[in-house]
């Protein structure tokens, strides 16, 4: 009984749409546009009516840059009149773009007719310096960067910033720092390398620091890793003379919130979004207040909103957003939108869209293009005016001696713990190093050194686990049955901290004897690796 009636339900429902049918067959869509120049961003109003008048039909708009229609994201509903709006904030200009509006009536699809629009810049009337100006020769008519580190200059190669230059880049964000000391030095060989030759260009230089968050939950040691790490930013911005009236400000690269990683590689431990939220804040804090210069925060739109709170500090810190596969030629495409949602972070604005200030757009721009050896290349470009860019540029912070990075700064290691039973268990250290003023050391490690008498005749392995700025723990594995002697030493390769150690002793007993290793099992064929430059602007 049930089906039949439910037969019957759908056979009444079907006369009863039969007639809006014959609607939907004579409807029509108009489509309207205009622009709104304002002071900040420019907003493009699409706007229109559907006849016979209909509520509550879903209306979208498509574009067309490259000969095919393509949906955006833009969509509304009709009301009781049949009328219906969208306002949306324009990325690019000067590029002639079509659009139309579509509508579904019972599964009809209706077309309104095609128009056409050319977003226009408001004119700007400068007595800047000619020989600080900035053009707009990116996509879009934005102004257009990019982003070096290590990675762009394979075999050493150096940057032909001149062919940059021509190709239409005005600023480049260059790595000048990192957490890990390796990739720290990596950092600064190459910072020398290129920010002169760069200005001597003619582009603009940025610069920007990779993080690593401590494996600390309280909030004074978060504190402290934070100001030791913007202590080492300012020593890299004091090592090449502070700003030059060609720099930007300084940026926070923070994408990673994973503080202790196994011998695999597979990350064992997050931080908490409190704790990413206030070490944030601190490092990001300490920059504006000791150089004059607001600094920038790198990220993306979901670690955004999975890894930090909403905070009203940070949301006063230019947002240098990273997201791909978004054609940055179409006006209204905005980086930071969710499909069907809304991000919700610092700088989500009241219609969703992010608040960006930088969008890095690909990271597999043609290097060649741009004088960079090897094949991709970070790209960039700026939301904003001329006059918005070189805001960035304001505020001047010469160093003074005190600012520079010390040379064999006297240390102090403290051993808060330390561990030895047997052999089939790690022999552990808990260290601290500190400064003269007694707070951290910024850079170096630790190792342990057995004195001659009592080395191992196999040598074992040595871990460093970083848990915070000048903290440690050091294990070791491997270590035969027996009394060792030896000193945990503290050493800076960089040389701003001098060396330091404490001497300790230690017994190992023979312990249980591991059953030996079955053979190692075939291991499956790896999947050929994906392009990760799939959909990604190649420009």
């Amino acid at each position: 009984m049930k089906i039949r009636a439910a037969i019957t339900a759908i056979a009444l429902t079907l006369l009863l749409i039969e007639s809006p049918q014959v609607q939907a067959a004579s409807s029509s869509l108009t489509l309207s546009l205009q622009q709104t120049p304002s002071a900040t961003d420019s907003v493009v109003t699409f706007y229109g009516t559907i006849k016979p008048a209909r509520s509550g039909l879903s209306v979208k708009i498509q574009g067309n840059t490259s000969g095919s229609w393509k949906s955006t994201r833009f969509t509304t509903k009709t009301t009781k009149a049949g009328t219906w709006k969208i306002v949306a904030v324009a990325t690019s200009f000067d590029i002639p773009i079509k659009y139309r509006a579509q509508v579904n009536i019972a599964g009809k699809i209706t077309n309104s007719p095609i128009r056409t629009i050319t977003m226009k810049k408001l004119p700007q009337i400068s007595t800047l310096d000619p020989s600080l100006a900035v053009e707009s020769f990116g996509p879009g008519g934005r102004i257009h960067g990019a982003d070096v580190s290590r990675w762009q200059h394979p075999n050493d190669k150096p940057i032909d910033f001149s062919v940059a230059y021509a190709s239409g880049l005005r600023f480049v964000m260059i790595k000048a720092s990192d957490t890990r000391d390796t990739a720290d030095a990596l950092a600064l060989k190459y910072l020398i390398m290129d920010h002169a030759a760069a200005q001597a260009a003619g582009l603009y230089t940025g610069f920007y620091h990779y993080a690593i968050l401590p494996d600390v939950s309280d909030s004074a040691g978060i504190i402290r890793d934070a100001t030791a790490q913007a202590q080492k930013v300012l020593w890299r911005l004091a090592a090449i003379g502070g700003y030059t009236e060609r720099d930007l400000s300084y940026a926070l690269d923070l994408e990673n919130k994973c503080v202790r990683v196994s011998s695999s590689g597979a990350c064992q431990k997050y931080a908490s979004r409190a704790a990413v939220t206030l070490w944030a804040e601190t490092f990001l804090g300490l920059l504006k207040e000791k150089t004059g210069r607001t600094p920038i925060l790198y990220s993306y739109s979901n670690f955004l909103e999975s890894s930090m709170n909403k905070s009203t500090t940070l949301a006063q810190y230019p947002l240098w957003l990273a997201q791909y596969a978004i054609d940055p030629f179409n006006p209204i495409n905005q980086p930071g939108i969710k499909a069907g949602g809304c991000f919700v972070h610092s700088w989500t604005g009241a219609n969703c869209d992010s608040q960006w200030t930088i969008w890095q757009y690909t990271s597999c721009g043609i290097a060649p293009k741009y004088g960079v050896p090897g094949t991709r290349l970070d790209l960039n470009i700026f939301r904003g005016s001329a006059s918005d860019f070189l805001n960035l540029t304001k505020g001047s912070w010469a160093p003074s001696l005190v600012d520079l990075m010390p040379n064999n700064e006297p240390t102090q290691m403290l051993i808060n713990a330390q561990s030895a039973s047997t052999t089939n268990k790690l022999v552990t250290f808990k260290t601290t190093v500190t400064r003269p003023d007694s707070t951290p050391v910024v850079t170096g490690a630790v190792k342990l050194v057995f004195d001659a008498a009592t080395v191992p005749k196999t040598k074992p392995v040595q871990t460093v686990l970083r848990a915070t700025s000048g903290e440690w723990t050091l294990a070791i594995k491997g270590v035969p049955a027996g009394t060792y002697s030896g000193k945990v030493v503290y050493t800076d390769v960089s040389q701003t901290h001098a060396e330091s150690s404490q001497s300790v002793t230690f017994t190992v007993v023979q312990g249980p004897t591991p059953s030996p290793s079955a053979a190692p099992t075939k291991q499956p064929t790896k999947k050929p690796s994906a392009d990760s430059c799939k959909n990604q602007i190649k420009n």
